[in-house]
């Protein structure tokens, strides 16, 4: 999903050095990403009245204000520091719009789970196969695809959060712990768990864990 941290931190380097040209193509490189970050979280029933490409652009306008502190600091990856300011736009966005307009836009609002849930249910499905699939395994994919949208819905906050950032956003363990301001094993811990509990709910149970899995 986001592009090469290699060749960003290169860009940030000559931008660190002096070189004003690589921070348009610095930030052209990451709109793509933050494109698809923001429809990813996008509640659909803002969406119908809010474009993504407005959030993108006003999340590059004020990455572009705060670069030279970006520079002066304690750097995170830039795209995690871009994907924070994103975040940002989108929590003004929910508010004016869910607040301004509550009782409007709740009754447009879908019975479905918004966002990354019914855009990319079948990719995470993928991440729950045994990479050497039986044939009964095979057989189950359909089906597991069919119920992995209805299934995350009830998960729990934070595991929606952690396979979302995971396998939708694509973030590493290290970067996904320290967006979450967690250890890289509690991060890990986390993202296991809530595979465990989507796993049983696929498999008919309750998603809540036993006393051996805590």
């Amino acid at each position: 999903m986001w592009p090469s941290r290699i060749d960003t931190q290169e860009l940030i380097a000559e931008a660190q050095a002096g070189s004003k040209e690589v921070i348009d193509e610095l930030f052209t490189r990451h709109r793509e990403a933050l494109r698809r970050l923001v429809a990813l979280r996008l509640d659909p029933a803002i969406a119908a009245r809010v474009d993504a490409s407005d959030i993108v652009q006003e999340t590059l306008i004020e990455a572009n204000r705060r670069f030279s502190e970006y520079l002066r600091g304690d750097r995170m990856p830039f795209h995690l520091w871009l994907r924070r300011i994103a975040l940002d736009r989108l929590i003004d966005a929910h508010r004016r719009h869910r607040v301004a307009e509550r009782r409007s836009v709740d009754r447009e609002r879908p019975l479905h789970a918004a966002g990354a849930v019914d855009r990319s249910s079948v990719e995470l499905s993928n991440l729950l196969r045994d990479p050497y699939l039986t044939p009964a395994a095979a057989a189950m994919k359909a089906e597991l695809s069919v119920r992995f949208q209805e299934m995350l819905g009830f998960l729990s906050e934070p595991d929606r959060e952690i396979l979302t950032m995971r396998h939708f956003e694509e973030l590493t363990n290290q970067e996904a712990a320290q967006a979450l301001d967690l250890s890289e094993p509690a991060a890990a811990m986390r993202y296991m768990r809530a595979l465990r509990r989507l796993r049983a709910l696929l498999e008919g149970g309750s998603g809540e864990e036993s006393e051996e899995d805590s």
